[in-house]
């Protein structure tokens, strides 16, 4: 059975393992075990409640029950940009007009702003490439929606997620190349590194202080500005799937886009609902469902087949002894 747990400092060589796998252009995934140590203890410290709810940053790893194997991580960030700015560019349309010679032009421009300040962020949603079918990735990226709504006091009002812009098979960055190296006169991967482990100080110093008109980019850098990685295009059906949607946010590295929506009106935070279990030896159910406990510290969820009659569920044992639950507990379902 597949289940989505809690991450701790003991999966230092599993979230290492999916860093490399995931490639370059992974903010969230760098290959450096120092960090990811210190992502964990992170970890370990929101789901026990150490840490203010501001602060936290929760981790889930994707497990396989019987053997043990780790093959996917996703994330809840309670909120960005409080202690270090979370910059975008935002993709602005200028229209401009001549009546004596009969001319409208619109131009669109790429403007440094820094506007979700506060706001919870899904993200770090990554499977081994032998999970991305049989709905590993959609367990794995709705478990976030079930862990936001166990406790939703802990987020914020509104959530966004940043998704991997465009990289060629080479592994070259398109719009780094382009547009963002002109700024940052370093390699990609240092100024990633430096963005998730620095107070983003650079940022500020050498970004461009006017905005850029996207009309006068080389052509390859236009093409790819809000575009997905095709590696993240499933995980951009996933969100829209939930009613996220592109915000007008784009990477300022690569480009990425920028999706969200109001927490409450996420499509599994909002249908899930809270049920009292009950366990029987076998349960009749046409299609599985989606089931997570209703507290983050304890937090753990799966997709089983569930009996919902009234305000109970009935799991069979397996699934009971997976998500650690027993009769009279409470679990939220989405079916």
């Amino acid at each position: 059975m597949l289940v989505v747990r809690p991450a701790g400092p003991a999966d230092l060589d599993h979230l290492l393992e999916l860093a490399i796998l995931s490639g370059p252009g992974f903010t969230s995934l760098p290959e450096d075990p120092d960090q990811l140590a210190e992502r964990l203890e992170l970890a370990r410290d929101s789901f026990s409640g150490q840490l203010a709810a501001p602060d936290c940053w929760y981790t889930l790893m994707l497990e396989e029950s019987e053997t043990g194997d780790v093959d996917g991580v996703g994330s809840v960030k309670a909120a960005v940009g409080l202690n270090r700015p979370f910059f975008s560019f935002r993709l602005v349309k200028n229209t401009q007009s001549s009546p004596s010679l009969g001319v409208r032009l619109d131009h669109h421009t790429l403007v440094l702003v820094n506007e979700c300040t506060g706001w919870s962020e899904v993200g770090s949603l990554f499977l081994k490439a032998d999970r991305r079918k049989g709905g590993a990735g959609r367990l794995l990226s709705q478990s976030r929606y079930m862990l936001i709504g166990a406790q939703p006091e802990l987020f914020a009002d509104n959530v966004l997620a940043e998704l991997r812009g465009v990289f060629t098979p080479d592994g070259a960055c398109p719009f780094w190349d382009h547009v963002a190296h002109k700024f940052f006169p370093m390699d990609f991967d240092d100024a990633d590194r430096m963005t998730g482990s620095t107070d983003k100080q650079f940022i500020l110093d050498l970004s461009p202080r006017h905005p850029i008109y996207v009309e006068l980019l080389p052509e390859p850098a236009r093409s790819v500005i809000g575009k997905v990685h095709p590696q993240g295009v499933p995980a951009m059906a996933l969100l829209e799937s939930e009613g996220f949607r592109p915000n007008g946010l784009v990477d300022i590295f690569d480009a990425g886009p920028t999706v969200s929506c109001q927490r409450d009106n996420i499509r599994t935070v909002r249908d899930a609902r809270s049920l009292t279990v009950r366990i029987a030896d076998e349960v009749e159910a046409e299609l599985p469902a989606l089931i997570s406990t209703d507290s983050v510290a304890a937090f753990r969820a799966v997709r089983q087949r569930a009996a919902v009659e009234g305000d109970a569920v009935t799991l069979n044992r397996e699934t009971a002894d997976a998500l650690k639950v027993r009769s009279g507990d409470t679990v939220r379902v989405k079916t």
